[in-house]
C-alpha cells in the first residue's frame, strides 16, 4: 500500500512512517520510480499488536516566574525536545510561561488546556511538577487523566535553586491573604508581610 494509506492506517504521521523505515522497524519496497510502498502483511502485523508502535503525541510545557531567567527557559525546552526525540515522542507544541506558578491566567497554560479538551495531545512533558503549578498538581493530573492525557516530569524532585522562586511564591500568598483580612493599603497587612519577610530572611540565614 502506499505511504499514506499506510499512515491513515497506522495512525502516524509521514515523518515517521520514515524514520521506522530507515531504523528497520517496517519493511518497505522501492519502486523501479524510487517511491516507497508498504506490504499490507507489515502494517497489519503493528495494528494486530505484534510489532505495536503508537505514535505519542506531545506538548511540552516550560516555565520560569521572571523575565531575568528566559536562559533556564531556553533550557527546560531544549531539554525536553532532547527527551521527547529519545522517545520517539511527536512534538505537537512548544508552550512556556513567564510568570509565577500560583498564576492561573497563564497564556501558555491556557492554550496546553484547549489542546487537552480537544484531544490533541496524549502526554504533557514537563521538568518538574511545579512548572505546571505551585498547588494542586494532582487537581491537574487528574483532569487531564479524564481526556486521555498522561503528564510525565522528567525530574522527580524540585531542582534546588527554585528556591528564590518559591519564597516569592509564598510572599504572594501572605500578601494576598493579608490584603483580604485587613485591607490592601492597612498598617497591619504591612507589618504582616514584613514580619514574614523578615522570618524568612532568618531562617534563609541560619540555613
Amino acid at each position: 500500500m502506499s505511504p499514506r494509506k499506510a499512515c491513515e492506517r497506522l495512525g502516524i504521521s509521514f515523518i515517521t512512517l520514515k524514520r521506522w523505515i530507515y531504523s528497520g522497524k517496517i519493511r518497505a519496497v522501492k519502486t523501479p520510480t524510487g517511491r516507497w510502498m508498504i506490504p499490507e502483511s507489515e502494517v497489519e502485523k503493528i495494528v494486530s499488536g505484534k510489532k505495536e508502535f503508537r505514535e505519542i503525541r506531545a506538548i511540552i510545557y516550560a516555565r520560569v516566574s521572571s523575565s531575568d531567567k528566559k536562559k533556564d527557559l531556553e533550557k527546560q525546552i531544549e531539554y525536553l525536545v532532547q527527551y521527547c526525540s529519545a522517545k520517539e515522542y511527536r512534538v505537537v507544541d512548544i508552550l512556556s510561561d513567564v510568570a509565577s506558578g500560583l498564576k492561573t491566567n497563564r497564556r501558555g497554560l491556557t492554550k496546553l488546556f484547549e489542546y487537552v479538551i480537544n484531544r490533541q495531545v496524549d502526554a504533557i512533558v514537563v521538568t518538574y511538577k511545579d512548572r505546571l503549578t505551585r498547588f494542586g498538581f494532582e487537581y491537574l493530573e487528574y483532569f487531564f487523566k479524564q481526556y486521555g492525557v498522561h503528564v510525565e516530569v522528567v525530574y522527580g524532585e524540585e531542582a534546588k535553586d527554585a528556591y528564590q522562586e518559591l519564597i516569592e511564591d509564598l510572599l504572594a500568598i501572605v500578601t494576598s491573604f493579608a490584603g483580604k483580612l485587613y485591607g490592601m493599603r492597612s498598617r497591619k497587612k504591612r507589618r504582616l508581610v514584613q514580619g514574614f519577610r523578615k522570618l524568612l530572611e532568618e531562617v534563609e540565614k541560619n540555613g
